[in-house]
């Protein structure tokens, strides 16, 4: 399945990516003979099953990390499994004595003519040695992103394996363009949600790194203009690493300003390029500093899972929380005592997206399959039980996962629901209108975003895996709605 989807700027990713030392042997051996040993004293101790201590409760850390990487670096699927063992590979290295392999033996030359091999006074000369030099240029060419490159990464699992996959869509100038996974990143957990970011964690004037937030408690920011990557250049949060003695149980022990909980959505500030906010099932709402590494304001102002944060494009010290406690709350992140502002829905919220063409408006998408619309300003002169929404929309069957708003055309706002339907409205007068509904074949959607690049393309992403893009402005209800905004 794809749980989220982000697109990179075009422009920001490194032209040719840098590609990272790969772990050593006895690194990977290590803790894979640490995982093992774990799994034997779980399996021994069954009685103790309602107890579970930190590591049975949560695979996190250098454990879980090395087991994604052998996955990623090409190990069978069963690494886990104690019997796999490296040895078994030296020994297979050691039986084709690959050192000598270059030896001429005595006996029959079975690859010569028998009239004397054809002999050519330079390399250069012999059509059947091809210069290393283009075989080095090719591979850059492969792996070069272009300007003009469309860069979509996507956070999957499939069969128990969890990874970003960094899509390349390259638009040819005759029209024709051809769509492809660049790299990979392994994950050690499963993905909830992403956020892109550009904060220059590593020195220069931008970066170009993902947030993701998953299953556990940690969130981890991974830099994008490196392959072949298993550690993520920032960890936020997470379960503190404490060597233990066999049998011995220890009390989970989370880092200074970690969430205690899976992570569910997460918000970059595009205008303090340094902040970071996060929602969580612990029922906490935090503000990071990433650049620092460590959480600057932890808010508590609702009672269940928080499921998504969105920063005002306008305000951009106003964030926006929707939770399962059925309520949307808006706060001044300078002031996370203050109360703020609060709105009731009527089931559990799924996403929220701010409108970029106006500062006092935003979007609710629910579990009961309806979209609610706010008009912030409606906030100052009312308690919360009268803050009634503009408008509410019985959008679709079933939960409605993702919503985006387009960047280009005011009150175009796509939406996608686990009823296997994308749908794109038209909000305008608080009077929305279905333009068109699709089924992309994409599965239950779990996540649609526009690009900023090219405002009407739509990227979308559901539980068969596979990425689809969809060329709104191609429909003739959105072409003669919006097409003029679009020339």
């Amino acid at each position: 399945m794809i749980a989220a989807v982000s697109w990179v700027p075009k422009g920001v990713a490194k032209s040719v990516p840098s590609v990272a030392d790969p772990p050593s042997k006895e690194e990977i051996e290590e803790l894979i003979k640490a995982s093992d040993l774990e799994r034997r004293e779980d399996s021994g101790s069954e009685e103790d099953d309602q107890e579970m201590d930190v590591d049975a409760a949560k695979q996190t850390g250098e454990v879980s990390q090395a087991l994604a990487v052998a996955s990623a670096l090409g190990r069978s699927s069963k690494v886990n499994k104690s019997e796999t063992k490296f040895d078994d590979i030296a020994d297979g290295l050691q039986e084709l004595d690959m050192d000598n392999y270059d030896d001429e033996e005595d006996g029959i030359e079975l690859f010569s003519t028998g009239l004397g091999d054809l002999y050519y006074p330079s390399n250069s000369m012999d059509p059947y040695i091809k210069d290393e030099d283009d075989d080095d240029s090719e591979d850059l060419e492969d792996m070069a992103i272009k300007p003009k490159d469309a860069v979509i990464v996507c956070a999957c699992n499939k069969d128990e394996f969890s990874n970003l996959e960094v899509w390349i869509l390259d638009e040819t100038s005759d029209g024709d363009s051809n769509i492809y996974v660049h790299h990979e990143v392994p994950l050690s957990a499963f993905p909830l949600c992403t956020a892109w970011l550009d904060c220059p964690l590593k020195g220069g004037e931008k970066g170009n790194f993902i947030a993701v937030g998953s299953m556990e408690p940690a969130i981890e920011i991974w830099d994008l203009d490196i392959i072949d990557e298993v550690q993520p250049a920032v960890v936020l949060g997470g379960i503190e690493e404490k060597k233990k003695k066999k049998g011995e149980k220890v009390p989970i022990k989370y880092k200074e300003g970690s969430h205690t909980d899976s992570v569910l959505g997460l918000a970059w500030n595009k205008h303090f390029r340094n902040i970071l906010a996060s929602a969580s099932a612990d029922k906490q709402v935090k503000i990071w500093d990433v650049d620092a590494g460590k959480c600057d304001i932890t808010m508590e102002h609702h009672t269940d899972k928080v499921q998504a944060v969105a920063w005002n494009h306008h305000e951009p010290q106003v964030l926006l929380s929707g939770s399962f406690d059925r309520s949307v709350v808006m706060k001044d992140g300078r002031l996370p005592s203050d109360p703020g502002f609060k709105w009731s829905v009527t089931a559990d919220v799924e996403s929220l997206a701010w409108d970029p063409h106006d500062k006092h408006l935003f979007v609710v998408s629910l579990e009961d399959g309806t979209v609610q619309g706010f008009d912030i300003r409606a906030a100052k002169c009312g308690s919360a039980s009268d803050l009634k929404p503009s408008f509410t929309l019985h959008a679709h069957d079933k939960a409605v996962c993702t919503i985006s708003y387009n960047p280009l055309a005011p009150n175009l706002l796509a939406t996608g629901s686990t009823d296997k339907m994308v749908k794109l409205w038209d909000l305008s007068n608080n009077q929305p209108s279905c333009l068109v509904s699709k089924n992309p074949k994409a599965g239950a959607i779990f996540s649609v975003s526009f690009s900023e690049d090219n405002p009407f393309l739509l990227a979308i992403g559901g539980s068969k895996g596979t990425l689809e893009l969809w060329d709104t402005l191609s429909e003739a209800e959105v072409a003669r709605r919006f097409g003029t905004t679009a020339s």
